[in-house]
């Protein structure tokens, strides 16, 4: 297609007839809820999570009710428990993670130029697990069954059943399918980051939004899988008796303190810098000029993530750890202020440069900025150890916590939706309302949360329903409450701001006048997103590249048509964004939904200990996921097709420039990395105990290396058939892929062997010896499963030597699975001693 086959109205006319035919929503109100367009699955995302924040918040009321004068008895010690452990959860859990998810999925494509984002199948997945969970785990309150341990869990209170009820099983498990789905999210973010860009739009041209975006989705990938590993340590103890966390029989509380805060102290930063993803959009269109420092803030977005994961032993201070160890933590903690600062101080300059317009949403964003500081500040004085010591577990450490995360992510949020709602709805906020609501929460967020510094200083601890009047702080309490309620009523003033939206006219397009992609969208725009995917020149091509909306309207860049009636859009190179292939996206179907709730009947049957229905459940899940897969990596009706501008790209692709083996590679990262919290779990009790192993038969060296060395022929069987079967030799493959799998069985039965003798309830060496075993079996099966499905798809015509994902994607599956067996099977063969 030359640049001037658009001049033709009937052409433009027929293609998008094509493009709407192909977009348009599924029919009917049931089959609606199976569409996966990035727009409906996002809206639906964000809507979920507002409305958890919504009932998290009034939990908060309640509490801040009880709280308000001394000696109250509104409600008992243990309802008061639950409202605050729940309200922490759904906070951090239900709300702040999958709310900078839910707002991704539906701006990434956008501001990327792309028709939808690699995975829509997997967002929608996301999304129901999500609310299965959400609703299984906030529902609990409604039958006294909330967890009423603390969103932190701590053992070994929480996992002695005697003192604890099914609430710490409901928020373990419910919370464990609630964190597939945020790692499920991450891998469709880093994958639509990396291989969905516009031609043209190299890394150093990205929007600031996705590198926000690249970087907290590869956080989540290391801060999610260690607490997926303590939850596991953490179920076995509760439902099995396995003794990791009782100190009577090897085990170590403090154990969960460190994988909990690996994950727990980057979480601030992966709620935070999405926040600051979005001041990255508003500040400049504000200014109305390009963000000053560019490579500086990326530079500091990167180096925050990176020091966010060495601050998490500062929430440890008061346990007896080592001064160098002290020293170490808090010189990290204080040193994570400078890349903050210095992203700030950029958006600060860009104001200062440009020519400011003041509106709603930058109201919220200064004002965000203002309470996030004084956060900021008080997080420096509690990274000292010696304050630390005297602040720790009273009202001081939560007014920080809140200046942190309602400076760093509600407001921003906030402000986000005003600017963003006329994309999202064609309709512009009321102004009016919106600075109404903005200072009721301001003045509310510090009335409510600052005099806490001052009672927490007074010496009123954390976690405590009530308190006597003799100390003298229930004029502080009583303060702190009708902030709360100030703060609600704005929160109130914006939703009523939200219900009366759709009575509100249309607003212009790009309102805002901003010069960044996502404002491509016209209020009247239909399902199949952007018209045409653009090639990208400059860091705001709305502004800098000449007649640019005019010619993406009028489909005069690449892919204007849907002319084989399929959902498509452009995959392109990694660094340089040079176009590779076009993909075809998945369409609507049942398939993720139904997965989703399989899924959920496996966590929330073992829940209740039906463990065969939660088996049962477990094959259901099994075959839903081969059936969603049966139909991906199709073999095409045409080797390529042409973009337009005389390119033609293939419509397969397979290994590293496909989108699927990237997923299955930042999946398998997820995964080792829940392994490495195993394997930290270990060498933790090897390290704290001189004796640890003495006095057990371990499994030795003997079948550790049989089953390793079984477990490595599988790997290589593998990889060996991936090679043959390029060069077109398929029964040798098919062979090798046979030979792989009976490996894998068999070391199914070598790996039992490993745990002949070993009681895991007597102490917590067989215990931990039994978990990086099955492990890696249950690894070892999962492998075995993708080598038959494999099989089972060559054999059916679905794979061949040309069109050979599948069989390259399982082999980087098993490249992660002989590195797990190599140092599972080396770690309980050879250390420590007593195991030889």
């Amino acid at each position: 297609m030359s640049l001037h086959a658009q001049d033709d109205p009937q052409l433009r006319a027929a293609q998008e007839e094509r493009l709407r035919a192909v977009w348009k929503p599924p029919s009917g109100w049931f089959f609606r809820w199976t569409d996966v367009n990035n727009n409906r699955i996002g809206v639906w995302y964000t809507l979920t999570a507002f409305g958890f924040m919504l009932f998290a918040g009034v939990l908060a009321l309640v509490m801040r009710t009880q709280l308000a004068v001394p000696d109250n008895d509104l409600v008992s010690a243990n309802t008061f428990n639950q409202l605050f452990t729940l309200h922490g959860s759904m906070m951090m859990f239900l709300f702040a993670v999958p709310m900078f998810e839910a707002v991704s999925i539906i701006l990434l494509p956008q501001l990327l130029g792309a028709r939808d984002l690699p995975f829509p199948r997997l967002s929608a997945f996301g999304y129901w697990s999500f609310l299965l969970g959400g609703v299984f785990v906030g529902g609990s309150i409604f039958f006294n069954a909330a967890p009423d341990g603390g969103w932190f869990m701590y053992p070994p209170l929480t996992t002695r059943t005697d003192l604890s009820g099914l609430g710490a099983d409901i928020w373990m498990l419910g919370l464990s399918f609630i964190e597939v789905s945020s790692v499920a999210a991450a891998v469709e973010l880093i994958v639509g980051v990396l291989k969905c860009r516009p031609p043209g739009m190299r890394l150093n041209l990205m929007p600031l939004y996705a590198w926000y975006i690249l970087v907290v989705a590869v956080m989540i990938l290391f801060a999610f899988p260690p607490l997926i590993a303590g939850d596991l340590l953490f179920e076995m103890e509760r439902l099995l008796g396995w003794p990791f966390f009782d100190a009577a029989k090897g085990g170590d509380p403090l154990l969960w303190q460190h994988l909990f805060w690996i994950f727990g102290h980057p979480e601030v930063y992966i709620v935070f810098l999405p926040s600051i993803a979005l001041f990255a959009m508003m500040i400049p269109t504000f200014a109305q000029r390009h963000l000053l420092g560019y490579p500086w803030i990326v530079l500091a977005a990167v180096g925050t993530a990176f020091l966010s994961f060495g601050l998490w032993v500062h929430h440890m201070f008061a346990t007896g750890l080592p001064k160098i160890s002290l020293a170490f933590f808090s010189a990290a903690s204080e040193a994570v202020a400078i890349p903050t600062g210095v992203q700030i101080f950029a958006f600060i300059a860009t104001l200062w440069a440009g020519k400011v317009k003041w509106s709603v949403p930058l109201l919220y964003a200064s004002g965000s900025l203002a309470v996030f500081v004084i956060g900021g500040l008080t997080g420096v004085m509690v990274a000292i150890a010696p304050f630390d010591w005297q602040a720790h577990d009273t009202y001081f450490i939560v007014a920080h916590l809140h200046y942190v995360l309602i400076g760093g992510t509600l407001l921003p949020l906030f402000g986000g939706l005003y600017f963003y709602w006329p994309l999202i709805t064609g309709k512009k906020l009321s102004d009016r309302l919106g600075r109404i609501a903005f200072w009721i929460m301001f003045v509310g967020v510090n009335l409510s949360f600052f005099p806490m510094h001052l009672s927490g200083l007074e010496g009123m601890p954390r976690r405590v329903f009530t308190y006597p009047a003799d100390l003298n702080i229930g004029w502080l309490n009583l303060a702190s409450t009708a902030g709360a309620y100030l703060f609600a009523t704005g929160v109130l003033v914006l939703v009523v701001d939200l219900a009366l939206s759709p009575t509100r006219q249309k607003a212009p397009r790009n309102p805002w006048n901003a010069g960044t992609l996502e404002w491509l969208a016209h209020p009247d725009d239909e399902d199949w997103g952007i018209r045409s995917v653009p090639l990208i020149e400059s860091r705001y091509p709305i502004w800098d590249q000449k007649d640019f909306v005019a010619k993406v309207d009028e489909g005069r860049f690449f892919l204007p048509d849907a002319e084989e009636g399929r959902r498509e859009t452009i995959i392109t190179s990694v660094l340089d964004a040079k176009p590779v292939s076009v993909i075809r996206l998945g369409t609507p179907s049942v398939k993720p939904m139904m997965t989703a709730v399989a899924l959920g009947a496996v966590f929330i049957l073992t829940t209740y200990h039906l463990y065969l229905l939660s088996a049962l459940s477990g094959v259901v899940t099994l075959a839903c996921v081969l059936w969603w897969l049966w139909d991906t990596a199709e073999i095409p009706e045409k080797p390529e097709k042409p973009i337009g501008h005389g390119i033609t790209l293939p419509l397969y692709i397979s290994g590293p420039a496909a989108p699927g083996w990237w997923a299955m590679f930042i999946t398998m990262m997820a995964d080792a990395t829940a392994f490495s919290g195993l394997v930290f779990g270990y060498y933790f009790y090897w390290t704290i105990h001189p004796d640890f192993g003495a006095g057990f038969d371990g499994p030795g060296a003997y079948w550790p290396i049989v089953t390793l060395l079984l477990s490595l022929a599988s790997w290589a069987a593998t990889v060996a058939a991936r090679g043959i079967h390029a060069r077109g030799a398929v029964l040798p493959a098919r062979a090798l892929l046979v030979a792989g799998a009976v490996a894998a069985i068999a070391s199914l039965a070598t790996g039992l062997r490993c745990l002949d003798g070993l009681d895991p309830k007597a102490n917590v060496y067989p215990a931990i010896v039994w978990v990086l075993v099955i492990w890696t079996l249950v690894h070892a099966a999962i492998g075995t499963i993708m080598q038959l499905y494999t099989l089972a798809r060559s054999l059916a015509g679905r794979m061949t030597p040309t069109h050979d994902a599948d069989l390259r994607n399982i082999t980087v599956y098993q490249h992660f699975f002989a590195l797990t067996a190599l140092v599972a099977y080396l770690t309980i063969g050879l250390f420590p001693e007593a195991g030889l």
